[in-house]
């Protein structure tokens, strides 16, 4: 039950980073000349929050199960595919 309350919270600050984005959540990298970057909710505090979630998502959910091996694997993957993501997107604002 620990786990799934994780969870539960984890999932709360998913609602949060979709609501301080709104119509800017997307799976894409899209610059738009002339938008500012969001400095609400919990872009105040960190530069990818939505991607905190994820990492908490994934290493949670399996945990609720009881399949940590599954969690550390996946949290690795994870940590990889979001080292690429972030750099890129770090690129794209930079130009």
């Amino acid at each position: 039950m620990p786990w799934l309350a994780a969870f539960a919270l984890i999932e709360l600050g998913r609602a949060w980073v979709l609501f301080s984005l709104g119509r800017r959540w997307t799976t894409r990298i899209i610059i738009i000349p002339g938008e500012t970057l969001v400095k609400s909710g919990p872009y105040r505090f960190l530069a990818h929050p939505n991607y905190l979630v994820v990492a908490g998502e994934i290493a949670v959910l399996p945990l609720v199960f009881g399949l940590w091996r599954v969690a550390l694997l996946f949290s690795i993957v994870n940590a990889i595919v979001l080292w690429v993501r972030i750099r890129a997107e770090n690129e794209a604002l930079r130009r």
